[in-house]
C-alpha cells in the first residue's frame, strides 16, 4: 500500500508548508514532487491568519500537477476559512438577516482572521477551485474531515451526499444558506467526550454513517484547543480511544504544520 500523508490548516504559511514537505521527503529542493506514488491529503484552511493564503492555494495546485506526473496524488478538502473567504467575496458587507455582525460576511471573515491580501488576490479560477473542493472523504479506512464536528451529518448520510450538499450551498445566492454552512463548518469539539462503548456517540455515528475506522481532523489547534505548548507540538494527537486524530499543529499560534503519515 502506498504511503498516505495528511496535513491541515496551513493558513498562508507557505515557507512552513514547504519545509514540512521537504522534511517528509515529498518534495525536492526545487519544489517538485519527490514522493513517487505517495498520497497527500490537505484538510482545509489554506487561507487567512497568515501572510499568503492565495499563494498556498497556488502551491497546492502546482503540487497536485507535479505529483500526478510522478504517479502520486495530492487531494484537498474544504475548510471553514475557504467558505468564509468565498462568502466575503460574494456578499461583501451587505447585512445578513438573522446575524448581528457588523460588515456582514466581510466583517465576520475579517474578525476570524481574514487577510485583505487574500481577498484582493482572489481570481475566478481560485473561486472555482475552492467551490469544487470536497468536504469529506474516506481513504484507506481514514475518514478525513476539516472540522471536529458531527454537523456534517446534517448535510447527508454518505460522503457523496454531504459533498453534493456543500457544493449546492456554495453555488447558492442565498445568504442564509451560506450562513448555515459557515456555522456547520466552524463548529468544533464534538468528539472529546466520546465514549467508545456507546454506539451512538458522535465519533461512532460519523464513522458508521460516512465510513472509515479512524476520523482525522484539523480545525482545532493542538496549541489552543488541546492545551499543548507551542514548543511541544511535534506529532498529531490521538484521542477518543484512538479513534480520532487531531493534526492542526497551530502554526499561526507558534506551533507547526504537522505533516503526518497515516499509512
Amino acid at each position: 500500500m502506498t504511503p498516505l500523508y495528511v496535513a491541515a490548516d496551513i493558513h498562508g504559511h507557505r515557507s512552513e508548508f514547504w519545509e514540512a514537505l521537504r522534511e517528509a521527503g515529498l518534495v525536492d529542493t526545487a519544489g517538485q514532487w519527490s514522493g513517487g506514488g505517495a498520497r497527500l491529503w490537505l484538510l482545509g484552511d489554506y487561507v487567512d491568519r497568515g501572510p499568503d493564503g492565495i499563494g498556498v492555494i497556488n502551491d497546492v495546485q502546482r503540487l497536485a500537477v507535479s505529483a500526478r506526473a510522478a504517479g502520486g496524488h495530492v487531494g484537498a478538502l474544504l475548510g471553514n476559512h475557504e467558505v468564509q473567504l468565498l462568502a466575503a467575496h460574494r456578499f461583501g458587507t451587505m447585512p445578513v438577516a438573522g446575524w448581528d455582525e457588523p460588515g456582514g460576511f466581510r466583517g465576520g471573515w475579517a474578525r476570524f482572521g481574514g487577510r485583505e491580501r487574500d481577498l484582493h488576490q482572489l481570481t475566478p479560477p481560485h473561486v472555482e477551485w475552492m467551490t469544487r473542493l470536497p468536504a469529506v472523504t474516506v481513504v484507506d479506512g481514514f475518514l478525513l474531515v476539516h472540522s471536529d464536528t458531527a454537523r456534517y451529518l446534517e448535510l447527508g448520510s454518505s460522503v457523496a451526499t454531504v459533498n453534493a450538499a456543500v457544493s449546492t450551498a456554495l453555488d447558492s445566492s442565498d445568504p442564509a444558506t451560506w450562513l448555515s454552512l459557515c456555522g456547520r463548518m466552524s463548529d468544533r469539539g464534538a468528539f472529546r467526550d466520546a465514549v467508545p462503548a456507546n454506539p451512538d456517540d458522535r465519533v461512532s455515528m460519523m464513522l458508521r454513517i460516512l465510513g472509515g475506522n479512524v476520523l482525522v481532523h484539523g480545525h482545532s489547534t493542538l496549541t489552543k484547543h488541546f492545551g499543548v505548548a507551542p514548543q511541544d507540538v511535534t506529532a498529531a494527537l490521538r484521542y477518543a480511544d484512538d479513534r480520532v486524530i487531531a493534526i492542526d499543529g497551530g502554526v499561526y499560534e507558534g506551533g507547526r504544520i504537522l505533516l503526518t503519515r497515516l499509512r
